[in-house]
């Protein structure tokens, strides 16, 4: 590999001759293979020989972060190469990030989890919910993280799983508030463990009547409004997109997709290139909440806007979901990463909104929606809602309606 990235012998034999060739030769290849430019290559390999020389006396390369980080440092001999004074701390991000990203690879970067005290207990749960309950996997991922946290306060107790009481319950969520939780977080949290400790007491490790005594805050149905931008500032977010920057060109299919369509993130995350039919202009959709495919007809502006994505921006890639990262290596974008793509450009309009994740351009949607006069149930079929109850906030926010049936004159009563 090393002979196929530099000319000259004496660099080629420095860099074969350097501690750990094979592994870094190995990763190397890897790169090239997943798409690095030769640049990105050689920038790669001459940080890996560099990384390689400091972690010699790691003869087997299993290290932590912490380890890495230890390494880091005292770069005189590499300044005394190159020539010239370095940045230190930029330096030591790109040593970290290289060799992070080499021992990853290899399997060999250790990464210290913090314990879950009772975690079995956890993890029959959890496959009790999905086994026996059918709940989805988003849903048991979220009571898996919040039961997870608890655990931990709990176990920093010293008391074991089958004390457990309402009040140590109720100090959890106390101390959730003080953190800043909202009443919806503390309330859904309250029900994750009310959903756990139900189950603990099926199985006999906890007390029987624990779960229906714990409670969270009352939240009062339709109590708020749809939390997303106004239509006019979506257009606003759409104008100031580039049509030649490539990053705009993907991000401009995706914020269609979640403004047009309505689809959550995950939603998006999950489109395949098969889930795209071209000869009928159709969009299959595998809705969460219904756990069902919903076909949608394919718009031009939409479909335009994602063809020009795959011709143009999309690498080659074996993956079969639509939309990828920019940068090597180029895996599926996680919801995490859309929330990346909606969250700046909607920050970047100033707008007086609480929330500016993907979410919200859904609420924009359905928001638009009631405005044009469709129906609940037409809305809540749009978005892929199981019944008209969870499209029924919407209806709150038409306020051009409300004010004709203020503005209407009854005569003057007597």
């Amino acid at each position: 590999m090393f002979d196929q990235l530099f000319t000259q012998p004496g660099v080629v034999a420095r860099h074969a001759n350097a501690p750990f060739p094979e592994e870094r030769a190995r990763y190397l290849t890897y790169c090239k293979q997943r798409g690095d430019t030769h640049a990105t290559l050689l920038l790669k390999a001459r940080e890996l020989l560099w990384i390689a020389r400091k972690l010699r006396k790691y003869p087997d390369l299993e290290i932590s972060m912490a380890q890495l980080w230890g390494v880091a440092g005292h770069w005189r001999k590499r300044e005394s190469a190159c020539g010239r004074k370095l940045n230190k701390r930029w330096t030591r991000r790109r040593f970290v990030d290289v060799a992070a990203a080499w021992l990853r690879y290899l399997g060999h970067l250790r990464k210290p989890e913090e314990p879950v005290p009772f975690k079995s207990r956890m993890e029959e749960y959890c496959l009790w919910a999905k086994h026996e309950r059918g709940l989805s996997a988003t849903t048991i991922d979220w009571f898996r993280s919040s039961i997870k946290q608890f655990l931990r306060w709990y176990g920093k107790l010293g008391q074991p799983i089958e004390s457990v009481c309402v009040n140590d319950a109720d100090a959890y969520l106390t101390y959730g508030h003080n953190r800043g939780w909202s009443r919806i977080t503390v309330n859904n949290v309250a029900t994750a463990l009310r959903m756990f400790f139900r189950y603990g007491a099926q199985q006999g490790w906890c007390a029987v009547n624990l779960a229906n005594a714990i409670r969270g805050p009352r939240i009062y149905t339709l109590e708020g409004l749809p939390a997303g931008p106004t239509w006019p500032d979506v257009q606003r977010m759409f104008d100031a997109l580039e049509p030649s920057r490539p990053k705009d060109i993907r991000d401009r299919a995706i914020l269609m997709l979640l403004a047009i369509y309505g689809l959550r993130e995950s939603e998006v995350t999950q489109l395949c290139i098969e889930d795209l039919d071209w000869e009928h202009d159709l969009l299959h959709v595998s809705r969460v909440k219904r756990r069902e495919a919903m076909t949608y007809p394919l718009l031009p502006s939409v479909g335009n806007a994602i063809l020009d994505y795959l011709r143009v921006v999309r690498p080659a890639s074996t993956y079969r979901q639509i939309f990828l990262g920019l940068t090597s290596p180029h895996r599926p974008l996680s919801c995490s990463g859309i929330y990346m793509v909606v969250a700046p450009r909607l920050k970047s309009l100033k707008l007086q909104i609480p929330h500016f994740g993907p979410h919200s351009l859904r609420h924009a949607c359905a928001t638009r929606l009631m405005a044009e006069g469709f129906s609940l149930k037409e809305i809540g079929d749009h978005l892929g809602h199981r019944s008209t109850a969870a499209t029924r906030i919407y209806a709150k926010v038409d306020l051009a309606g409300l004010r004709e049936v203020a503005a209407f004159d009854l005569g003057e009563l007597s």
